[in-house]
């Protein structure tokens, strides 16, 4: 791409370095294969995007505040659109808030829906294109119930261990799980056990776990080599039990690393690519683009929030510079009146300004991301959707460490 002057700068806050690395990149390759599609039909009413990305590396507050600026000051860019940076806490919503551009971000935090709230004026700009963490703390109690209930799997207990990164987000998933066990007839034996991330040892935790003799283990943690060394160090000695790894595991780096020992494991996310025609039509081109090592489950969330942005926008009659709030907002109108069935489902704001969740707050697909449960299976470890339906393509299977 070269940037005319006529052309809408959109900015990216991207992990290019770091223990994310993997997400980072294919959140940018999600971006650029987005804006290239647009641009090849004509741009926004005419109007080419053009990217600009800046490494946020660590994710800490200041790396994410630096990158808001660059993008905002340097690029001028009328838009921030990009994967998560968890860390930041919504710090980077102060210096977007007072460009009064529009920003997309897929953080997952139950915190965006407390800041929106706070002022919703001064922050019209700013929406989470995927549901809060805390849905994923509940879908999972949710799903495991559903897998006893529908007698896919018989626990031979009702005990659960709960292990959690030290994150905020992995601490609320894990608090979210640990809240209403005991509503579906689970016990929660061990934990949430708060483990200090980044890590690479697991050991100890695991024989604490054994201990407890729970049916179930989930793990709440989302570095996926983090997550390899975890299930590898588990498949030394396996317990008979359930293994969920969070969001990480959904990266094929995970299963490079964990190779064989990820077979059976289950992995959800909020914000994931449909296996449907859509979604597989839109893996292939992301492969041929950039390769058979390239995640396109990961990209697809940039991919749909670049799209609906474009959409908007066109709706709203064109995009706007930082200080150009009026037309800026026009456009946040429109994202929160537009539903839009991407790659990763129906798109569809509520008062939060973040994505709804399907079937956790609706129950009706067409109006949701929904959160997708998929089990590691086969010779070829693939990534199989196994919940929710009409999303499922296979049946659980029950993983072969159980003796």
């Amino acid at each position: 791409m070269t940037n005319q002057s006529a052309d809408i700068p959109i900015g990216s806050m991207v992990p290019l370095t770091g223990a994310v690395a993997d997400d980072g990149i294919a959140f940018r390759n999600g971006a650029i294969m987005a804006i290239e599609e647009i641009n090849a039909t004509g741009g926004i009413l005419g109007r080419k995007l053009y990217p600009y990305f800046v490494d946020t590396g660590p994710q800490t507050a200041a790396s994410v505040i630096a990158a808001a600026n660059t993008l905002i000051h340097r690029h001028k860019v009328h838009a921030i659109i990009n994967g998560y940076n968890i860390g930041p806490q919504n710090a980077e919503y102060e210096p977007i808030a007072d460009a009064g551009i529009i920003y997309i971000h897929q953080n997952t935090l139950l915190q965006h829906h407390d800041t929106i709230n706070s002022d919703r004026d001064r922050y019209f700009g700013c929406f989470m294109g995927d549901p809060a963490d805390y849905w994923y703390g509940q879908g999972f109690i949710k799903f495991l119930s559903w897998l006893r209930d529908t007698k896919q799997w018989t626990p031979r207990n009702n005990r659960l261990a709960i292990i959690s990164g030290s994150k905020p987000y992995s601490i609320v998933i894990a608090k979210a799980m640990e809240k209403i066990a005991h509503l579906f007839g689970w016990q929660v034996a061990y934990g949430p056990r708060i483990v200090q991330t980044p890590t690479t040892s697991w050991r100890d935790v695991i024989e604490e776990v054994r201990a407890a003799d729970p049916a179930a283990i989930a793990n709440t943690h989302f570095y996926a080599g983090d997550l390899a060394h975890f299930q590898l160090q588990f498949s030394e000695s396996p317990i008979n039990a359930l293994v969920y790894l969070q969001y990480g595991a959904m990266h094929d780096s995970f299963v490079r690393l964990a190779s064989t020992a990820a077979e059976g494991v289950i992995v959800g996310t909020v914000v994931g690519l449909l296996p449907d025609a859509i979604g597989q039509a839109f893996e292939q081109r992301y492969h041929a683009r950039f390769g058979d090592d390239s995640t396109a489950r990961i990209a697809g969330q940039v991919h749909a929030a670049v799209h609906h942005y474009a959409i908007a926008a066109a709706l709203a009659g064109g995009t706007a510079p930082p200080g150009g709030q009026a037309q800026n907002r026009l456009v946040a109108a429109r994202l929160r009146s537009t539903i839009y069935r991407s790659v990763i489902g129906s798109v569809n704001y509520d008062r939060n300004q973040a994505a709804t969740s399907y079937p956790n707050a609706t129950n009706d697909p067409s109006l949701g991301l929904p959160h997708l449960f998929y089990q590691i299976q086969g010779p070829y470890l693939r990534h199989s959707a196994i919940a929710p339906h009409p999303y499922d393509i296979t049946s659980f299977k029950l993983p072969s460490w159980f003796r």
